[in-house]
């Protein structure tokens, strides 16, 4: 039987407010395998964010265990998280999160950089995600000159110049207009179908969850799986 490229176990997520105890996430168990698309939807404040976040590692929790590749990633140490998660994952915002100062070439280049990559080491990659993702002609702008679907795609690139064996992405599409949206999408999907990218999507769109391989469902902490692979 095939080992899944994530798995977790047990996690639970808690913050304190004002005299009361927040359970963002409860006692959550999720499998996903590598090459598959996987959609996480729920209503605002459910939860679904802090999971992707959790799953990413770029939050601790209180309890439970992520394993990526068989790491369980919540007993690394700052510094081994750090380097892993620059090996193994990529992640997508919703804001794009570009640095402002920086072209858009050295915004998708900076994971290569933060792991000591020599440039002839990435100029493949890199190429190939620029013709496609379509923004040859948009490298030397900076972000305040780029269109919100090309931040986007920026970011999309980014988040996969070092190739990473997850890709996690919040709400990639939410701040986008309907066609720069679809266009986003269309675009992750081939990805991950081209590059064979295990895609991992918090989505509040019921019509791109249609799209995954499977959707859970998150309410009040909890997690559900709601579609099945056909």
């Amino acid at each position: 039987m095939e080992t899944p490229i994530l798995q977790v176990t047990d996690l639970i997520k808690q913050y304190r407010q004002s005299d009361s105890i927040i359970t963002a996430v409860n006692r959550a168990n999720f499998s996903v395998y590598r090459g598959e698309f996987v959609a996480i939807t729920g209503t605002s404040g459910s939860g679904k964010s802090t999971f992707l976040q959790l799953c990413a590692g770029l939050m601790r929790p209180n309890s439970g265990s992520i394993q990526i590749l068989g790491k369980d990633i919540t007993r690394l140490s700052p510094d081994e998280l750090a380097l892993f998660r620059g090996q193994y994952i990529g992640m997508i915002f919703q804001k794009h999160n570009l640095i402002p100062q920086l072209t858009a070439k050295e915004n998708i280049e900076i994971p290569a950089l933060m792991m000591n990559k020599a440039p002839v080491s990435y100029e493949h990659s890199f190429a190939k995600l620029v013709d496609i993702l379509k923004i040859k002609d948009r490298l030397n702008h900076l972000p305040s000159e780029l269109s919100g679907g090309q931040q986007q795609r920026v970011a999309i690139a980014r988040a996969l110049m070092n190739r990473p064996q997850i890709l996690f992405a919040d709400e990639p599409t939410g701040s986008l207009d309907r066609a720069s949206a679809d266009e986003v999408l269309a675009l992750l999907i081939k990805m991950q179908k081209e590059l064979q990218q295990t895609l991992i999507m918090v989505t509040h769109d019921d019509s791109i969850a249609q799209k995954a391989d499977r959707v859970f469902y998150m309410e009040n902490g909890f997690l559900a799986q709601v579609k099945h692979p056909s």
